[in-house]
């Protein structure tokens, strides 16, 4: 477990399989007790939105070079929007600004948990700026009386839910390790989100985002790309937690960015289009054998920039 320097306690963060099944045990101390899933979401527009050069150093998902539509970016955002408040979810949205390239996925600035505002630790000078927004701070504080973390004035890196994978509901955090996170990231986000245990692991050297490889879908299933975790225990030990419902993605899936859904309701999950075109007739089967209506957003264009559905979403808790 990690010592932290701010509580003087121990932080229940696991850095192996074995480690983190221990804590874990019959998962009997982490029932349920919050959410599972959004109360709102938050959605930033893409003004001025483009394939950001100093982003694509290591995001080989980008379309580097691509040109991009921005009139048809504008419309499959307010198509995304016009989706989640179909399905139940209020949307809190944002205008974008220029120059800020990569501010339409804004869940790697902004993370929420317990009416608490958490700000992340970007990687990249040109994502930075996006956590300075002094209109956001505002909202939360003044209009939604949240507390306010700010991580990105601290000596560290946390693009929170971009590394960190989130069991809302049991308060369990699966944080890959690559350069958009570092040990103490992982440690601030682990306090800052109020998480009672995590498991730390490292990535493939191809990948920069957990998000793009596990989903935890409302706290009862998860879809996972085992080829994308460096050690292959610790796929193994990520589905043992969802037992019998672990929705286990082919290549050609991981590549069309099924891994990068959300669970947007406690039984509407949502892809992008570029997904769902690849979803196996088995992987929808298993998904609605647990519950779960599977939706679909046309985010194509969005999806140059190097993220998908679940980027482009902020959730509020």
């Amino acid at each position: 477990m990690m010592h932290s320097e701010t509580t003087g306690g121990e932080l229940m963060i696991a850095t192996t399989p074995s480690e983190f099944l221990d804590l874990y045990g019959d998962g009997s101390g982490f029932a349920a007790r919050r959410p599972p899933t959004m109360r709102a979401a938050l959605l930033v527009t893409p003004h001025g939105f483009r394939v950001s050069e100093e982003s694509s150093r290591d995001n080989r998902y980008m379309s580097t070079g691509a040109e991009v539509d921005e009139d048809r970016a504008r419309d499959q955002h307010r198509r995304l929007r016009d989706r989640l408040v179909e399905l139940g979810v209020p949307v809190v949205l944002l205008p974008g600004r220029e120059g800020l390239d990569d501010a339409v996925f804004p869940n790697n600035v902004y993370a929420t948990a317990q009416r608490r505002l958490v700000l992340g630790a970007m990687r990249h000078p040109v994502r930075r700026a996006e956590a300075r927004r002094e209109d956001v701070r505002c909202l939360f504080q003044e209009t939604f009386g949240y507390e306010v973390v700010d991580l990105s004035t601290r000596d560290l890196v946390a693009e929170l839910t971009g590394p960190l994978v989130i069991d809302r509901p049991h308060a369990i955090g699966f944080c890959g390790m690559t350069g958009r996170v570092d040990e103490r990231g992982c440690e601030a986000m682990h306090e800052a989100l109020g998480l009672d245990l995590t498991l730390r692991f490292e990535l493939a050297p191809e990948e920069y985002h957990t998000n793009l490889v596990l989903a935890v879908l409302a706290g009862r299933a998860c879809v996972i790309h085992p080829p994308s975790f460096a050690d292959p225990e610790v796929p193994r030990t990520i589905s043992r937690v969802f037992a019998n419902r672990t929705l286990v993605l082919d290549d050609d899936e991981k590549a069309a960015f099924a891994g990068n859904c959300l669970a947007v309701t406690e039984n509407d999950v949502l892809f992008s289009s570029t997904a769902t075109e690849r979803l196996r007739p088995s992987s929808v089967a298993a998904l609605e054998s647990w519950g779960f209506r599977v939706h679909s957003a046309d985010v194509d264009e969005l999806e140059k920039g190097g993220g998908s559905l679940r980027c482009l979403v902020a959730e509020i808790f």
